[in-house]
């Protein structure tokens, strides 16, 4: 019996490749539970097998717990009287004994049979499983970030189960499969390895066909310069089976970043696509000035202008009318990549729009120079020309620039200066007073989310009460400097929940006088 312990041990161990060690404590931990099946009693058995010999004993075991523990004192005694033994018990053959130690006495072991082996079997055929799964998770785990490669195992509703060799598998859920894509069992797919998780039961390898880091590491593999340090990836932007667009430039003036992705007649950008379900991607080059990027983004529609707003990190791009809809895209496709890739908002429009705009916009200036500077027309039309678009700049721009304006004399630029700074300060003054003045509601002090500060602050623009915030929305608390997007929309949310639950309550009650008519009925 002893050597067919060893026999066992040294068989599984080669055939699962799982270390001795593992297959041990699955046959001590059978023969431990064959043994207790002898007793009626709850008590716990260990069970130690020689390494070298085979021979094995048994060991009933209680564990020694303090007199004053919680459960002790809440049961009125041991919880479990079988396997237990209370500390001042304990401490009077053993004298040295600590709480939470255990004492030993040997006992008779259960023969190493036909129950004892099927029970060994089921351990280790457990044992096994665990000690596979933890291997693909150590495996895995420094490759997480990384394009892993299989064969399409099987596809459920849930997703598809990849095959990645060594008794690895990876899921791939459907959220992460490319819409429309056709997925067949043998099939050979490609994903990002995103998430490695060593759960005990389910999938424990998660791939991605959507994430945009796929497109990238399928280049950084086509591309040797993009290995080699020569060419680097910017940015990338995805629609999924759809189509792509990925920024790129050189470290190495000689190198045409575009032209090596594209490949020899388009080889290695079609080898991308190939893997994508046919997605279509554009080579942008990157520039380090954003409107320029943008332009190129932008591709291949020609832009004709583009207006930056720093303050709304926002550009107005203008096309000729025969690619407006080429620039937009279908469903917005095109500019929403481009925005996505840039991390700027682009508002795309035809060149006559964006004429039309800029008109307005100028003449808006011009009416606010006239009114607030109290300059005539042609003063104030110099002043938009020249790419002044507020009162701030024409009061603190330096003053060599506006000296520089053909039109202006020095008398003419010092007033001007004055006039502005005259007006600011008295905005500022009015806007001190009118905060000192104005006081918000207990209710909008009281609410969660809210500081005092804030609170005044939105008193002194009428936002008086919690209804008042309300009725606010997250574009008009954005003009409060310091403000997010996040906080604005909890902040507007949490004053709107008193009238969802009145909305709430309201159609309960009517659901409710609905079931007393019927029941009258």
């Amino acid at each position: 019996m002893n050597k067919e312990i060893l026999t066992v041990v040294e068989v599984v161990s080669n055939e699962k490749g799982v270390a001795k060690e593992v297959i041990f404590e699955a046959l001590e931990a059978a023969l431990a539970s064959a043994t207790k099946k002898r007793y009626h009693e709850d008590i716990e058995v260990r069970v130690a097998i020689d390494r070298k010999s085979g021979d094995y004993k048994a060991f009933r075991r209680w564990e020694v717990v303090d007199d004053d523990a919680e459960n002790v004192k809440l049961m009125g005694g041991l919880e479990f009287p079988d396997r237990q033994v209370l500390l001042s018990e304990a401490r009077k053959t053993h004298p040295g004994i600590k709480a939470g130690e255990f004492i030993e006495e040997p006992m008779e072991a259960e023969v190493y049979g036909r129950i004892a082996a099927q029970t060994a079997k089921q351990v280790i055929v457990q044992k096994v499983r665990e000690a596979e799964r933890a291997q693909v998770v150590e495996q895995y785990q420094g490759r997480k970030g990384q394009l892993v490669s299989g064969t399409v195992k099987r596809s459920e509703r849930s997703g598809v189960l990849l095959d990645l060799g060594g008794n690895a598998e990876a899921v791939i859920p459907r959220e992460h499969l490319i819409p429309r894509e056709p997925v067949r069992p043998g099939d050979r797919l490609r994903g990002y390895l995103y998430d490695v998780r060593p759960e005990k039961k389910g999938p424990q390898l998660f791939v991605s066909r959507t994430a945009v880091e796929l497109l990238v590491e399928l280049f950084k593999l086509e591309v040797p310069e993009i290995g080699e340090g020569l060419i680097e990836i910017m940015g990338a932007a995805r629609d999924p089976g759809l189509r792509a667009k990925i920024a790129v430039r050189s470290k190495d003036g000689r190198i045409d970043p575009v032209g090596a992705c594209v490949g020899m007649r388009g080889s290695r950008v079609q080898a991308v696509s190939n893997e994508l379900a046919g997605e279509r991607v554009d080579i942008i080059l990157w520039d380090e000035n954003p409107a320029q990027f943008v332009i190129n983004a932008m591709s291949p529609a020609e832009v004709v202008s583009i207006l930056v707003d720093e303050d709304t990190h926002s550009m107005d791009v203008a096309v000729v009318e025969e690619q407006l809809s080429q620039a937009i895209g279908r469903n917005g496709q095109n500019v929403r990549l481009a925005s996505q890739l840039t991390g700027w908002e682009l508002n795309v429009m035809s060149e006559t729009a964006a004429a039309e705009k800029s008109a307005q916009e100028e003449q808006r200036l011009q009416k606010l120079f006239m009114e607030q500077l109290d300059v005539d027309e042609e003063v104030a039309r110099i002043l938009v020309d020249e790419g002044f678009t507020s009162i701030e700049e024409v009061a603190y721009v330096p003053e060599g620039e506006m000296a520089a304006i053909q039109e202006f004399d020095e008398a003419l630029v010092a007033e001007l200066r004055r006039r502005a700074k005259d007006i600011l300060l008295t905005k500022a003054i009015a806007t001190e007073e009118k905060i000192g003045d104005a006081k918000p509601s207990d209710e909008l002090l009281a609410m969660p989310g809210m500081d005092e500060d804030l609170a005044y602050l939105l008193a002194s623009r009428g936002i008086v009460t919690q209804d008042d915030l309300a009725e606010q929305s997250v574009a008009d608390l954005m003009e409060i400097e310091g403000m997010t997007e996040a906080r604005a929309a909890e902040l507007i949310m949490t004053a709107r929940a008193p009238w969802f639950a009145q909305a709430e309550n309201g159609q309960q009650e009517t659901a409710e006088s609905g079931k007393d008519v019927n029941i009258n009925g």
